[in-house]
This record gives C-alpha cells, sequence and structure tokens, in this order.
C-alpha cells in the first residue's frame, strides 16, 4: 500500500473516532477504520481486564463468524491462553522494547517478534481466517488492550510492513481513546452529583423528559418517587457539616439500593436535601411498595428524622400530562402534603384527593424545583 494511501487512512481513522460520539461508537469506528486501512475482512477491539486477567472483546467488526457479535457481552479470553499476549500486558516493553504488532498465519508460524501461539492460528483455522495482524495498544503509559485485523483463506497474508502500519494505527487508536475517556468523564460529571455519585438534577430533566416521550408514544409506565429528607439542617447545626454529608451519602446509598429494586430506575440527587427516582417500565403499586420500603429504612438511620416522600405515576389517575414538569410538580406536591403531615409513608397523587389540587394552585410549597419543559 502506497505512503500516501496509508497516510490517508490514518487520517480518517482519527476523524472517525474525534467525531464518535459515544464509547461503542468510538469503539466501532477505531475497529472499522484499522480494519479497512489494512485490507482486512474482520477486526477486533479488546481490553485487558487486569483484576481479572481477562482479555474482553469490546467490539468486532466487517466478516463475523458465529457468536461473534459486534458488541459482545461476554466474549473473553484469558491472557495465560496467549504467551506473547500475557508477556506484552505485563509491561515487558516498558523496559525499552516496543510493543510493536505482529502477524500469525493459520499455516504459522508467526512473522514478528511475539512468537507462535497455537490457540491464534487454531482460531484462525476455525474461522476460516488465513492471517492475522495483532497490535498491543498502550494508553497513558500502561499495556491497555490489542486491535487485531484477520483476513481470509486465500488472500495475501500480513507481511512485516503490515505489522508496522498496525504499531502505527494503534498509536492513533490510543489517541482516539483517550480522547473518548475524557469526554465520557465530562458527559460524567455533568450529569453525575459529587457528593453521593448518583445522578444529578440535569440528568433527571433529560431522563424524564426521554420517558413522558416514551409514555405518549407507547403507554409506558413512568413514575417519579420526590423525597425530602428530614432533619438535615439540625444534623449540621448540631454535628456539623461533615456529618450532614455523611447522612446524605447514607441516604443516598439507600436510595440506590431502594431504585436497584425497580428495574431501570434512576436515582438522583436533586440539590440539599432533596433526592428522587425515576421509574419507567414498573407498575404504580410496584413503585408505590419500593416507596414505602425506603420510608422504612430511612426511618431506621441513626441521624436524621426519616424522609418526606411524594409519588406520581402515569399509572395512577393523575389526568393529562401535558408536560413532563407536570408529573414533578405532581409528585412534589406529594412530597410536600407528606411532609406537612409527617407521614411516614408516601403520598401518592391520584390516590390522595388533596395532592392534584395542591399541584394545580401554585403556593410557596408546590412546584419549588422547576426543571425543564414547555408550560402545563
Amino acid at each position: 500500500m502506497a505512503d500516501d494511501v496509508r497516510l490517508r487512512a490514518v487520517v480518517t481513522l482519527a476523524q472517525a473516532m474525534a467525531s464518535a460520539p459515544s464509547a461503542r461508537a468510538s469503539w466501532r469506528a477505531a475497529t472499522r477504520g484499522a480494519c479497512d486501512a489494512l485490507g482486512g475482512s474482520f477486526g477486533a477491539l479488546s481490553v485487558w481486564e487486569r483484576e481479572l486477567g481477562l482479555l474482553k472483546v469490546l467490539a468486532n467488526v466487517g466478516e463475523r463468524a458465529e457468536g461473534e457479535d459486534e458488541f459482545p457481552e461476554g466474549e473473553t479470553y484469558p491472557v495465560n491462553h496467549f504467551p506473547e499476549i500475557a508477556e506484552f500486558l505485563h509491561e515487558r516493553w516498558a523496559n525499552g522494547g516496543e510493543p510493536n504488532a505482529w502477524v500469525e498465519t493459520a499455516e504459522g508460524p508467526a512473522v514478528g517478534s511475539a512468537g507462535y501461539c497455537h490457540q491464534r492460528v487454531a482460531a484462525l483455522r476455525k474461522r476460516g481466517r488465513g492471517s492475522c495482524v495483532v497490535a498491543p495498544i498502550v494508553l497513558h503509559g500502561r499495556a491497555w488492550g490489542e486491535l487485531y485485523v484477520a483476513r481470509p483463506i486465500g488472500v495475501p497474508a500480513f507481511d512485516r510492513a503490515d505489522a508496522d502500519f498496525a504499531t502505527v494505527l494503534a498509536a492513533v487508536v490510543a489517541a482516539g481513546l483517550a480522547q473518548s475517556e475524557r469526554l465520557e468523564e465530562v458527559r460524567r460529571l455533568a450529569f453525575t452529583d459529587p457528593l453521593t455519585g448518583l445522578a444529578n438534577r440535569r440528568a433527571v430533566d433529560s431522563g424524564l423528559d426521554r420517558a413522558v416521550e416514551r409514555y405518549r408514544t407507547d403507554g409506558t409506565v413512568v413514575s417519579l418517587v420526590v423525597c425530602d429528607l428530614n432533619g438535615l439542617k439540625r444534623v449540621n447545626d448540631t454535628h456539623g457539616h461533615a456529618v450532614g454529608d455523611h447522612l446524605l451519602e447514607r441516604f443516598g446509598s439507600l436510595l440506590s439500593v431502594c431504585g436497584a429494586m425497580l428495574p431501570g430506575t434512576l436515582a438522583a440527587r436533586l440539590g440539599g436535601d432533596e433526592f428522587c427516582l425515576l421509574s419507567v417500565g414498573p407498575g404504580s403499586d410496584e413503585v408505590i411498595r419500593v416507596a414505602e420500603q425506603l420510608c422504612e429504612r430511612a426511618g431506621e438511620l441513626d441521624l436524621g428524622e426519616g424522609v418526606a416522600c411524594g409519588v406520581a405515576s402515569t399509572g395512577d389517575p393523575i389526568g393529562p400530562l401535558r408536560s413532563a414538569r407536570r408529573l414533578f410538580r405532581l409528585a412534589d406536591a406529594a412530597q410536600y402534603r407528606a411532609k406537612a403531615a409527617r407521614s411516614a409513608k408516601p403520598v401518592v397523587a391520584g390516590r390522595d384527593g388533596a395532592v392534584i389540587p395542591l399541584a394545580d394552585t401554585p403556593s410557596p410549597g408546590a412546584d419549588r424545583r422547576r426543571i425543564r419543559g414547555k408550560r402545563d
């Protein structure tokens, strides 16, 4: 392959990874770009799970064999089955060597410095492939994983020049992965409460908008559980804000545990002593049972004075839902009523006759948390 063609392939790969909107899209772009640049028929990107000693496949592209999903959930390989990988992943290259790519063929032996690996050769034969090039990936100065590209039987096998080019491509992929990781971290921070590690109000706004659209499309039940942690000010004034933060963290953990009882539920801290669960799918009775458990467990915390909890669900008779804000306002009004009544159980919009009029009549207590959305 001419140098100018390979240069264009490198640029195309870098641009594709830079424009990828998600981690998965970045994995696909990296694997597809490397496969095309090397003239392969199949490519895979894998990461080393150090704590498990496994090479986990993140993406497969091209002519996939049976069992090779595009984004496999459980395709892993023990690194000790691949001596050349085990040596590299133990960072032998850090002692002065380079993490160069190597080639293996279905006939064996290997071309390059890694040496013959019968497991890879057996895999090539089993899947009807004639040769492969394996390029180690280094990220943040540590072994991260590998880039793998294969060609079918009957096509000229990869050679030393291809292995050298694959080494260059692996470096480009590493740079793209580093950028993708930074972007994912920025996105995570933008939607995460720093104290509790729960989702934040921005994440709830975004998730609630999507959930209500889904409800309008197919009737999926959407429920909100809005909570106000009682007694936080007293704890802060009596024991200090560090102890108050500890109470917030403990309740956040409790909220997360209870939310996990409802598949797909988002647990969030809205700010201060205000929390919520956003449930999409489970019925309202199931959500209320979880809210009751949350109230009971919160009352057993050493600090604080329990929690005031309000529930609003499209599974209950709450009237027309013209906006996401309407559902939030109903849950907020139910929580306000629970707090005013010092209720040890959740108050439910549509099951407590006073909640809907309270939500429909602006007051100092209602609609205290403003969220994005169209007007009612």
